[in-house]
């Protein structure tokens, strides 16, 4: 350790020297104009009344810091001391369209960061070959609530730390010395590049939108280069993978996943991973995308359709420091087929009886406008495929259905109103309050009567947003229905774009309201019957972003009330419980979520080799244990490993032995469609039956006693 820190000391002065020599960057009189004209947007059409002051200009001051160097690990506090004087003046100057601070702070950091970069590359050779993996060392996972190193020294030895978990990594991944040293040889290259090709358009984003996300993290500044495609801030095309990213420290985070996507498909990527790396093809070299810009990161991934991009990940659900993955994913386009509503049927027992419940899944909510605009009787849309499928389900005879949403991020708020209007008679379903206090009632007027009388429940998730807020919540507000699931997003607000002199503003100019007076913002839609959740609350969801917008209230207005769900409730509660304390999946997914939360519970990782192998056995024996725990209970053949493969290759020149493969496979694929049912639609049946008498009040279409609230 002391060889180390008394190398990148000597180092230090000297590369200094070498990233002052940068050509400084400055801003515009364009930028200076945009800046006026977004702060002027912010203080007139932005939802929060939020006074353009002293206290906003320091609020300001950390976040700049914090979006420029989020790990604490460039500037040291004696930095953070010489950038205090602008604490406080930062609103007068923007208010005058002067930059200069900005630009200021982040000629100092681009210099600092390349220094650092540079004395990495200058020291790695030695410290890879010196890297002593048996101390017991820890380097800290989140440093968000650190203080930045008081001392160079102690930035030193914070980037001793660095590097060395980062070569671990590597080295757990079978890499050797030489792999070892090339692939943080490239990361720090690839860096130093990035840093260096940086403009006054990069600079005047990243300022500005540390000033819009003190609003709300919707709200943002999108630069020209990003305006020429609304999505390439925060998603991928719909000819690519379908992932809706975003930049986290210096790596790119999976958000959520386009339904139906090629990523949707593939099953693996999930909300809250980390992309590390990306590949072309099967066999091109993965490029370390750790560090890169988002808009750099993205134009990787998308691609052609039918070609195949590889990912390295780090698992959402990865304990500290584990070691990551690769997939590789087939790019398409989503096809609008592919994310309309489809109807399934599950047979349930209940009373000793075979009882048939439909399911109907709305992965989005949809709706062709060109076509209706052009008159098209036949034009596609969420509302009219449910009417549809209600029909044929109907014809089935079912005793009820389920409307699945989870993993629905939204859409069309038109849908939303449409769809509950086939479940309610006449009423709001959404209340919208502006920014001027207006409040708006979602639809204004409707006459129609309920299409669908009989028995409904909404599963939702953690991923169920916005439109999918809005329905869920109506059901629930009427009592039309009963609500199951995990809690859903919590996105109960709604953006609009403006045009600026250079570039775009996206901003939050209302909010969405139940018609029982409280907000779907960041609370979300809490279910009648919870299950268990393995999204954690804490990285994925409203909640779980910065200076997300408050939960509030307003009044209620006048809504019916179907059913007497709430009197039920405790019944439906006390035999789903008993039903799901001996279940072999409710009670998998209890120890999966008791195994999740230890492993997050880790903020420190371990420098030390044997005993990062150690933990590594230790949680792929605790995984390996509940899986076999689920397939004991299930009357399953337990594994030896996860990584167990059935196999599925044929057996060639003997027919007996054909024979029997055909019949194993046989049993494999009746084993497999065994295991393979979905336990939170199948309980949702079984709440579902439970709650059927609840709704034996309504006579066909209309209900027979109703009540108004308030």
């Amino acid at each position: 350790m002391r060889l180390a820190t008394l190398l990148l000391g000597l180092c230090w002065s000297v590369n200094t020297l070498s990233a002052a020599q940068l050509s400084t960057i400055e801003f515009t009189e364009k930028q200076s104009r945009t800046a006026r004209e977004v702060i002027q947007r912010l203080s007139r059409n932005h939802y929060e009344d939020i006074k353009f002051g002293d206290e906003l200009s320091s609020k300001l001051f950390d976040q700049y810091l914090t979006n420029l160097d989020p790990a604490k690990s460039f500037f040291t506090q004696q930095d953070v001391k010489q950038f205090e004087k602008y604490r406080f003046t930062l609103d007068d100057q923007l208010k005058k369209g002067d930059l200069s601070p900005g630009y200021t702070i982040f000629t100092r950091y681009q210099a600092l960061l390349i220094s650092r970069l540079e004395q990495n590359l200058n020291i790695l050779p030695m410290l890879v070959k010196n890297f002593d993996y048996s101390k017991d060392q820890e380097l800290e996972t989140d440093r968000s609530e650190l203080p930045w190193p008081n001392t160079a020294k102690a930035a030193d030895e914070l980037w001793y730390k660095r590097i060395k978990a980062s070569a671990l990594n590597l080295k757990l991944a079978e890499k050797d010395s030489e792999e070892i040293e090339s692939l943080l040889t490239k990361r720090f290259n690839n860096q130093i590049l990035r840093l260096k090709q940086m403009n006054s358009q990069d600079v005047f984003q990243v300022f500005l939108n540390s000033l819009t996300q003190l609003y709300d993290p919707h709200t943002s500044y999108l630069s020209p280069r990003n305006s020429e495609n609304f999505n390439i801030n925060m998603s991928l095309s719909l000819e690519g993978i379908g992932a809706v990213l975003q930049r986290e420290e210096e790596n790119t985070k999976v958000v959520r996943l386009v339904p139906a996507g090629p990523a949707d498909k593939h099953g693996v990527l999930k909300p809250a991973d980390k992309i590390i790396a990306v590949g072309q093809g099967e066999t091109e070299e993965l490029v370390d995308v750790v560090g890169w810009r988002l808009d750099e990161v993205v134009e990787l991934i998308r691609g052609p359709k039918g070609t195949k991009v590889r990912l390295q990940l780090i698992p959402a659900n990865a304990a500290a420091g584990e070691e990551s993955k690769v997939i590789t994913i087939v790019r398409n386009k989503v096809k609008l087929e592919e994310q309309s509503a489809q109807a399934t049927t599950i047979e349930l027992i209940k009373d000793d009886k075979l009882v048939k419940v439909g399911v109907i899944d709305i992965p989005t909510f949809y709706i062709d406008f060109d076509a209706r605009r052009r008159g098209d009787p036949n034009f596609r849309s969420t509302t009219g495929d449910v009417q549809r499928l209600i029909d044929e389900l109907q014809a089935d005879g079912v005793e009820g259905i389920i409307i699945d949403l989870r993993d629905n991020g939204g859409g069309s708020l038109y849908e939303a109103n449409a769809l509950t209007r086939l479940f309610i008679d006449s009423g709001p379903t959404v209340l919208i309050r502006h920014a001027n206090s207006r409040v708006d009632k979602e639809p204004r007027s409707s006459f129609s009567s309920a299409y669908y009388t009989g028995p409904v429940a909404v599963l939702i998730n953690r991923l169920s947003a916005s439109a999918s807020e809005i329905f869920a919540a109506a059901i629930q507000d009427y009592d039309r229905g009963i609500i199951l699931g995990g809690r859903s997003f919590g996105k109960g607000t709604v953006q609009s774009l403006t045009q600026l002199t250079e570039g775009h503003l996206k901003l939050t100019e209302s909010k969405f309201y139940r018609v029982s007076g409280g907000s779907t913002q960041h609370r979300g839609v809490i279910p009648d019957i919870l299950f268990p959740e393995l999204y954690d609350l804490d990285q994925v969801g409203e909640s779980a972003l910065d200076h997300a917008l408050s939960w509030d209230e307003i009044h209620a207005v006048r809504h019916e009330h179907y059913h007497p769900l709430d009197k039920s409730l405790p019944t439906l509660t006390k035999l789903h419980d008993e039903r799901v304390k001996s279940d072999p999946d409710f009670i998998y997914l209890r120890d999966q979520i008791a195994l999740l939360t230890e492993s997050r519970a880790r903020t420190k990782v371990s420098l030390n080799e044997s005993a990062r192998i150690a933990q590594r056995e230790r949680d792929k024996a605790a995984e390996l244990g509940i899986e076999n725990k689920r397939r004991r209970l299930k009357g399953l053949e337990e594994l030896t490993s996860l990584s167990e493969d059935s196999g599925d290759s044929s057996v060639e020149g003997d027919e007996t032995a054909a024979a029997e493969s055909t019949s194993a496979a046989g049993d494999a694929a009746e084993e497999e469609e065994k295991d393979n049912t979905d336990p939170f639609l199948q309980e949702a049946g079984l709440i579902l039956l439970d709650s059927a008498p609840a709704f034996d009040e309504i006579v066909g279409r209309y209900p027979t006693k109703r009540t108004l609230t308030p």
